[in-house]
């Protein structure tokens, strides 16, 4: 996950005063401390709160808005957004939330979500992949077979292969679905892989047989190929979630 680094689409750097002010407040806000609808403390308290400057309090506000977390309103205050309001893919906000211990809805209806998406991307994947997404996905299919003694290693090529497939789709709104749950499923992948059963060579298999229905045009086997690796990875992060939350 991306806490520590700068964020190419706002600007901003959770490194120094103003990154801290930032991810603390971020964290208070996901983890419940500030609970939607109430307001944080005032300008004036957050700066002696954290030791940094008017301009830093307020700079990290923005960020925060721009989150979808706050809204800002002149001589009222920053009050708290409600939950559904929230950038839900933001990575910043997803470190946080799982930082907190609350992101176990979020991971659940995260695999939900790609139940349904996914396999209509490798549907979609097996009637337009050109010969270069054919190579992306077979060369991620290699490597993710190559992985299988490191959960670590792993867990990140496996998001490569599904990256590779959303892309393989042409779809721009499942491109850009991808990658806007890059993070989230590196998460998720790493829990669930974890907690699996089965072993890491026989998921890559299953991943294998997804390469090889897109490579033949087969799309209807491409989309039950996908949904069983997903189905898969929803029983093994089930698993890691219940025994999370048992301790």
């Amino acid at each position: 996950m991306s806490g520590t680094s700068a964020d190419a689409g706002s600007g901003y750097s959770l490194r120094g005063r103003q990154g801290h002010v930032i991810e603390a407040l971020g964290r208070a806000i996901a983890g419940g401390t500030y609970q939607p609808g109430e307001l944080l403390p005032r300008e004036a308290a957050l700066t002696e709160e954290y030791g940094v400057s008017r301009t830093s309090v307020r700079e990290a506000m923005k960020v925060l808005a721009a989150k979808g977390l706050v809204d800002i309103r002149p001589k009222v205050g920053t009050r708290v957004r409600p939950r559904e309001l929230w950038s839900s893919f933001d990575s910043d906000l997803l470190t946080w939330t799982y930082a907190e211990g609350q992101a176990t809805d979020l991971m659940r209806d995260l695999v939900e979500l790609r139940q349904i998406v996914e396999p209509n991307a490798a549907r979609l994947a097996a009637g337009r992949a050109t010969m270069h997404d054919l190579g992306r996905i077979e060369q991620a299919g290699i490597e993710l077979a190559a992985a299988a003694g490191d959960h670590t290693a792993y867990a990140e090529r496996d998001v490569e292969f599904h990256l590779a497939v959303y892309a393989a789709s042409h779809n721009t709104f499942l491109s850009r679905f991808g990658s806007l749950v890059a993070d989230f499923m590196k998460l998720s992948f790493d829990l669930q892989q974890e907690a699996s059963t089965q072993s890491l060579e026989d998921d890559a298999a299953r991943h294998v047989a997804v390469v090889d229905a897109i490579t033949r045009g087969d799309a209807e086997l491409a989309a039950e190929t996908m949904l069983q690796v997903v189905l898969d990875g929803k029983v093994a992060l089930a698993a890691a979630l219940r025994e999370q939350d048992a301790n």
